[in-house]
């Protein structure tokens, strides 16, 4: 039986929760088997290609104790029914810009253009579509994801359920958000859709700088299956701390991170400019830069340039009326699929396809850490461990109170965790209980993860984590995130309390 009738069999019994765990077994072996070595059907094409660019579109809405007698509710479900509060007259808009791909795409393909787009969904907007019984948009997102003819304009990149930001998130909890987009993912779509997402989106573009962090946010990537990663360019630096080199912006980079225990692990990453987002991508700036690149030198090897680039797919006037148009302009440019164009549209994951076909090792790319680390390293000789480690950050924040393992993100005016103690306290309690609480029991009994008490616990810690409790500031949205924890807490306890009593 595949994974789609099983979840659907499983969310029978628990309908009132997204199905965001219980299959992790099947679901790892899925994501690891190796890819399959097909010939690049656009090896000849791309022969003439001097740049190509990638487009991403990032969409989410926060899920809310907000519906009646507290019901976890999609905002966007808020937005429909508090018409009169902000900008939310425009929640209809926001619905029709989560769907609209599923026209626009098509469209250019039957009129003989290539177009690309990569997406990025939250867990949180998935479910808050099912819980609006929104079939017209899921329907719309089934194409984009399923159909033969429109999946392979279409990249979809996985990413943290509920759009948590990695440096303030326990390490503990990374898998678990990991996994529980890929098992809603794939009850959504199939397993042959989950098979296609290689690439990985890191909610506010946020990369942790701490050694020990990095590592485990690198480590649970390429142990759930993941290919590459997109990474802010002032997020990081070369290893020995100079900033990237303009071309350096535009080819492959290995993100290598190395943990207090000097263990070493890397994966590949393409560079998002930096630059202001949704009007970059709302009026296709990635297009018009592309068209000044030319080829470069990777080693032995000439290759394309790429210009990466994501965006809010639906905030701001930009995104919401001007990007369909500019999308399709850029395109009409181009000209149709056959003409022979310099400079056209790459998917992420078909740009290092591309590059796999001209034997190009991943050691060949160039080796990238997190920013400032490189300051941690040159205050170590010797071999590195956690005491050094320690001691080598302590000294830097003594020395300079300006050094910051907090990460850096395409927000970075606005902290995370500076201010939030009321959030992250809580975050840290419920991680902590969740685990003391379910970890020995898992290893016992694996299937424990099928369980609505296992389900129901998992989705307040991954809701706690949401980053917009954050984002929106003290007030209503850290009272959200208040309700979450009690929720949360209140569901591990019963738990407990059931489980002494059988």
């Amino acid at each position: 039986m595949g994974l789609l009738k099983i979840y659907n069999l499983n969310n029978m019994k628990n309908k009132d929760l997204p199905p965001i765990c219980g299959f992790e077994f099947e679901i790892n072996k899925l994501v690891n088997k190796e890819r399959d070595s097909r010939q690049f059907e656009e090896k000849s094409r791309l022969d003439n290609v001097n740049s190509g660019f990638a487009c991403a579109l990032h969409m989410h809405q926060p899920t809310i104790p907000a519906g009646e007698n507290g019901k976890l509710i999609s905002h966007l479900q808020y937005m429909f029914e508090h018409t009169s509060e902000g900008d939310n007259h425009n929640a209809e808009p926001f619905a029709q810009c989560y769907k609209r791909l599923a026209q626009i795409i098509p469209s250019l393909i039957d009129e003989g253009y290539d177009p690309k787009i990569m997406l990025d969904y939250s867990g949180n907007l998935l479910w808050g579509i099912e819980q609006m019984g929104r079939e017209d948009i899921l329907k719309s997102l089934k194409l984009l994801a399923c159909d033969q003819t429109v999946q392979p304009h279409v990249e979809w990149l996985g990413t943290f359920w509920s759009h948590a930001v990695a440096s303030s998130t326990p390490p503990s909890d990374f898998k678990l958000q990991i996994t529980a987009w890929q098992h809603h993912f794939s009850s959504l779509f199939g397993e042959d859709a989950l098979r296609r997402v290689n690439g990985f989106s890191l909610p506010e573009m946020h990369l942790p700088n701490h050694p020990d962090v990095l590592f485990q946010l690198i480590k649970a990537l390429k142990e759930c299956g993941y290919r590459w990663v997109m990474v802010q360019e002032h997020s990081v630096q070369n290893i020995d701390g100079s900033n990237l080199r303009d071309e350096q912006k535009y080819i492959p980079n290995r993100l290598k991170a190395q943990s207090s225990n000097g263990e070493t692990i890397s994966i590949i990453s393409l560079i998002k400019t930096q630059g202001s987002d949704t009007k970059l991508v709302g009026q296709m700036q990635p297009y018009y830069e592309a068209i000044g690149l030319n080829k470069q030198n990777l080693g032995q090897h000439i290759i394309p340039s790429l210009v990466s680039q994501i965006a809010d797919g639906e905030n701001g006037g930009v995104m919401m009326n001007e990007f369909p148009q500019a999308f399709i302009q850029a395109y009409k440019r181009i000209g149709p699929k056959n003409d022979i164009s310099p400079t056209i549209a790459m998917n992420g994951s078909e740009y290092l396809d591309f590059l796999e076909t001209l034997d190009i090792d991943e050691n060949n790319y160039p080796l990238i850490q997190a920013v400032g680390q490189d300051r941690i390293w040159e205050k170590i000789s010797g071999p590195i461990t956690p005491t050094l480690v320690k001691k080598a950050i302590n000294e830097l924040k003594e020395e300079d109170q300006s050094f910051s393992l907090s990460g850096a993100s395409w927000t970075n005016d606005l902290s995370w965790e500076d201010g939030y103690i009321n959030v992250l306290e809580p975050i840290s309690k419920l991680s902590s209980y969740f685990h003391e609480t379910f970890d020995h029991l898992l290893v016992q009994n694996p299937s424990l993860t099928k369980t609505h008490d296992y389900q129901e616990a998992l989705l307040y810690l991954l809701l706690l984590e949401t980053s917009c409790f954050r984002y929106w500031g003290q007030g209503k949205w850290t009272e959200y995130a208040k309700t979450i924890f009690r929720k949360g807490e209140e569901v591990i306890r019963n738990f407990e309390i059931s489980a002494q009593s059988s």
